[in-house]
């Protein structure tokens, strides 16, 4: 069969073979045994509705199996045979354009070179899945190779619940991932449910078929790394250490960042497939797994302001310690490991192996989580000592610190309420970049065609040179360092996977970019329709106390209004589609983001729905922020009210602190 005739297939009717568990690919952990022995009955009843009747006492074996020995059921047998990546569009089979661009970035969530545990459907954070088995994603393909532009596809947790009559201007696809009943929102009951295989955690944007692998928080690590250097002195970044760890899935973006910044950068990743996959790609320069080395290394690094990227295949925790024993002095340090996801190998235990951590994850889970607190008090202190001669320490929004003060470290202020530490949203990217509105655009060619990509970047570094003349002084700084990123996309090599591009940008700037592409789509100067997004790590597309609203300081930081209404007013303004998730980024529970999709195919109707959904998609947040009294984004919605006469937002009225304090 071909590969569209596969795709169109669906669920075969007859039994494709066996297959062998796959060695040579990285594999998600074993997850601890947490259903009772009627629950793993209804896990198997939920796993078998997929298939016809005649089938079903041949794989409840299989399954049940499968349950016993990973803790989920994959179905592994139903495995496609093809390479999964992001083929052209024309490859995939459909009667509808928008479909088959999702098809293309379902793909390209799950290619190798991009997933972190491929075979698990999940690509990066741990848990973050596309799907929760191998059903799932045949019967949503075939259903988007069925699918006309009057239909939508609704989508339950990894779940294709099915085709239903629309219209054109609704979304094709409409995405909920993790979306529990508050009351049964408890770290067991996600592990419970999603074993039962009636929920998943979406991550940020591997459920909603927008990850475009590390490069899609490279940028916005740039930044951060950037301006933590500028907070620090005015001295530049030559001869500066950045010290962080993690480097599967999106953090694996910290040593290119921190190339691109111009610094000594270390990043610890306790997985060794993780680590040498990064180097292979030239994500990260050198690995040095002796602590001895390493110190030698980087400070004949420092002393020279060398520009190097180092991965130390260990644990983090050995690094603090080492360095400050040694007074190797740490200018910058964060955290980008998978803390969201702390008892199912988002962060390891110090002084025990990668695999033996992995068994007792598995086999006593009990005792893993008091080793992991165990690490984290170990790893708070000696980030103090740190600090404590000088170190600008920010939390990457990770939920480290939050995970850390659980375990009872050292990490709180002297009020006891909020952390010594600040997030790096609160010091950082929340003032400069998304109380402006500027954030985490981005786009990818469905062509395939490199040639397609380096048009897009002229195109887009055309659009901010123009807009930047006009710019106020405000915004100066972010206009320059975007224009310089554009300027180095192609010689820093980001590209993983499909022909993507990430660019902070706002909404003047994401709603120019996207009207030149979609004319450039139609004369014929791209090849191939543009699928735009962005991280749901953006101006309003999240909800999470603890990262994106972080700097919000009404109180209004711990309801999830702005990332519903984000979605809802996206959906009837044109994305073609849209994704509403409990969980991403700090972890299921603490946060609730949404996203969007949208194909530009060269039409006016195209140009019509950009300049619609993308003017509220970054509008709504900037409002938000604005009523949280954030000076900066009051600034920006007055300058987005006076350029647009339809846009009136509700304005707050400053108290005056002599009011209350004389109270």
């Amino acid at each position: 069969m071909t590969f569209k005739e596969q795709v169109q297939q669906g669920i075969p009717d007859t039994l494709p073979q066996k297959k062998e568990y796959d060695t040579t690919v990285s594999h998600a952990p074993k997850r601890k045994d947490i259903l009772s022995t009627e629950e793993k009955k209804l896990a198997l009843k939920n796993a078998l509705r997929y298939f016809d009747k005649k089938h079903h006492a041949e794989l409840i074996i299989e399954f049940k199996e499968e349950l016993e020995k990973y803790g989920r059921i994959y179905m592994y047998r139903f495995r496609p045979d093809y390479r999964i990546y992001a083929r052209p569009i024309n490859e995939y089979p459909g009667k509808s354009v928008q479909a088959k661009s999702i098809m293309l970035m379902i793909q390209n969530n799950l290619d190798y070179a991009i997933a972190q545990h491929p075979h698990e459907l999940i690509t990066y954070g741990g848990n973050g899945g596309v799907f929760s088995n191998w059903a799932q994603y045949l019967l949503t393909m075939q259903y988007l190779s069925e699918m006309t532009d009057e239909q939508t596809l609704v989508m339950y947790s990894g779940h294709p619940m099915g085709l239903f009559p629309s219209h054109k201007e609704a979304p094709r696809v409409v995405v909920t991932n993790g979306m529990m009943i508050p009351n049964y929102s408890k770290p067991d009951d996600w592990e419970k449910f999603n074993a039962l295989g009636v929920t998943q955690y979406g991550q940020m944007t591997a459920g909603s078929y927008m990850y475009i692998g590390p490069q899609g928080i490279v940028h916005g690590t740039t930044i951060t790394v950037l301006n933590g250097c500028r907070k620090i002195d005015d001295k530049g970044t030559g001869g500066k250490l950045f010290v962080t760890a993690g480097l599967g899935g999106m953090s694996g973006a910290q040593p290119k960042a921190g190339n691109i910044a111009g610094v000594v950068s270390v990043t610890a990743e306790v997985n060794p497939e993780a680590t040498y996959k990064r180097h292979e790609q030239g994500w990260v320069d050198e690995v040095i797994s002796d602590l001895d080395e390493l110190c030698k290394r980087v400070q004949e690094a420092k002393d020279n302001k060398e520009v190097v990227s180092i991965a130390y295949d260990g644990n983090i925790v050995d690094v603090w310690e080492k360095f400050d024993k040694e007074n190797i002095y740490v200018d910058l340090g964060s955290d980008q490991t998978s803390l969201h996801n702390p008892w199912a190998g988002g962060y390891y235990p110090v002084d025990m192996s990668f695999e033996e951590s992995n068994e007792m994850m598995a086999n006593n889970p009990e005792l893993f989580k008091e080793k992991i607190q165990e690490t984290l008090r170990r790893h708070a202190k000696a980030i103090n000592n740190h600090t404590a001669k000088g170190t600008y320490f920010f939390d990457y929004g990770n939920a480290f610190l939050l995970e850390a003060s659980r375990a009872g470290a050292d990490v709180m202020a002297e009020n006891g309420i909020d952390f010594k530490y600040p997030s790096y949203v609160q010091d950082i990217m929340g003032p400069m970049c998304f109380d402006y509105g500027f954030g985490p655009f981005r786009w990818v060619c469905t062509s395939g065609d490199p040639e397609d990509l380096l048009k897009t970047d002229n195109i887009a570094c055309n659009v901010l040179e123009e807009i930047m003349k006009e710019s106020p002084k405000e915004i100066q700084q972010q206009m320059q360092d975007n224009i310089t990123w554009i300027k180095g996309a192609q010689e820093n090599k980001l590209v993983v996977g499909s022909q993507a591009r990430i660019l902070y940008a706002d909404a003047e700037g994401r709603m120019k970019i996207a009207e030149a592409f979609n004319n450039a789509v139609a004369d014929g100067t791209l090849s191939a329709p543009i699928n735009l997004g962005r991280d749901h790590h953006d101006v309003s597309g999240t909800d999470s106390p603890y990262r994106e609203t972080s700097n919000i300081y009404d109180g209004s930081q711990f309801t999830a209004d702005m990332a519903i209404q984000n979605v809802i007013g996206d959906a009837f303004r044109g994305a073609t589609w849209v994704s509403i998730h409990n969980g991403g980024g700090v972890g299921w529970g603490e946060v609730i983001n949404g996203g969007f999709g949208m194909t530009l195919d060269g039409t006016p109707d195209a140009d019509r729905r950009l300049k619609s959904m993308l003017f509220w998609d970054v509008n709504n947040g900037i409002a938000r922020r604005s009523w949280a009294r954030n000076e900066e984004a009051m600034f920006a919605i007055k300058r987005e009210m006076e350029r647009n006469p339809d846009l009136k937002v509700t304005l707050p009225n400053i108290v005056d602190d002599n009011i209350l304090n004389n109270l």
